[in-house]
């Protein structure tokens, strides 16, 4: 009974003294969040309005070139486009600019040749990239520092400088003239293992200690711990990919011959030398190939903000 009576009272001075600690960080919360609203509050009018007006022209100067093309993809072919002032808002709306797109060239050929590649883009440097960035952030063997420094020299090589040897590369290895020509050099890139790495770096040790102890080995922690507690990384990792590999023009244009394999930035050069008069058209391919980078970081925009400060780890 006496060694009972002991335990309860430190059970009850630990619930008070966890209440009071709950109690003073939610009264930290508070004056930290009153604070705030008093400094927005003493913000002078002609200084909130000055940042209100410096947002606006940023987002113009982002979204506007996109929004004319997207207006003038719209035009009919009795609207002038070139009159002043200019007006974003077409009179005589039509889709026939589209069609012409796709009666010219062959531009879903042509998409989904950029699809295939940009998929299998984003598919080789997230794993890749999480593998390598592991390794290099939680394992420990010979050579890690020198690995992390020949990928953060890899990045300072620009990418021209060495298109002569990788086409060599490709056509002994008899890959020209195909899409896996295409992806193989991007399949993994040095700026997405050193993202991968800086996220796995920032886990707690504890936890991974906690599953060694309980028998995880390697591939279970990678699996389990590490992975899903950066996801918003390899959301990061997944849209920069996504995006070099379908904005990339000078690659494809030169490892590939074939018609019938051109990616979509190639085959709407022909667009802009041929019909380089009819903007309308120019403007509908630049709305098709734009469309999926923009429908792409609708659907992974919360875990690519997320992954600027990854490395929680979530119970």
């Amino acid at each position: 009974m006496s060694l009972l009576s002991r335990r309860e009272p430190d059970r009850t001075a630990g619930r008070e003294r966890d209440g009071r600690e709950r109690d003073g960080r939610e009264r930290d919360g508070r004056e930290r969040a009153g604070r705030e609203r008093a400094g927005r509050r003493r913000m002078p009018r002609p200084q909130l309005l000055l940042r209100y007006l410096l947002l606006l022209a940023v987002l113009a100067l982002t979204t506007g070139p996109f929004l004319w093309q997207l207006s003038t993809s719209l035009k009919g072919a009795g609207e002038d486009i070139y009159r002043y002032p200019p007006s974003l808002v077409p009179h005589d709306v039509t889709l026939g600019n589209y069609a012409g797109v796709a009666k010219i060239i062959p531009v879903w050929d042509f998409a989904l040749n950029s699809l295939r590649v940009a998929v299998a883009n984003v598919l080789t440097n997230c794993a890749g990239a999480a593998l390598a960035g592991y390794a290099l952030a939680r394992m420990r063997f010979r050579g890690r520092k020198a690995a992390l420094v020949a990928f953060i020299m890899a990045m300072l090589v620009p990418v021209e400088s060495i298109m002569i040897a990788q086409f060599v590369t490709m056509r002994e290895l008899q890959l020209n003239n195909t899409l896996l020509g295409v992806v193989l050099p991007g399949c993994v890139g040095a700026m997405n293992v050193l993202l991968m790495r800086n996220a796995f770096a920032a886990l707690p040790y504890e936890v991974e200690d906690a599953a060694y102890v309980d028998g995880a080995n390697a591939w279970q922690r990678f699996l389990r711990i590490a992975l899903p507690s950066v996801r918003g990384t390899l959301a990061v990792v997944a849209v920069f990919a996504f995006m070099g590999a379908w904005d990339d023009f000078l690659w494809p244009l030169i490892v590939l011959s074939d018609q019938s394999k051109f990616t979509l930035t190639i085959g709407l050069n022909f667009l802009h030398g041929t019909f380089a008069g009819n903007q309308r058209l120019v403007a509908a391919g630049t709305v098709i190939a734009v469309l999926p980078l923009i429908v792409l970081f609708a659907c992974l925009q919360r875990s690519f903000f997320r992954g600027v400060g990854e490395g929680a780890v979530k119970g």
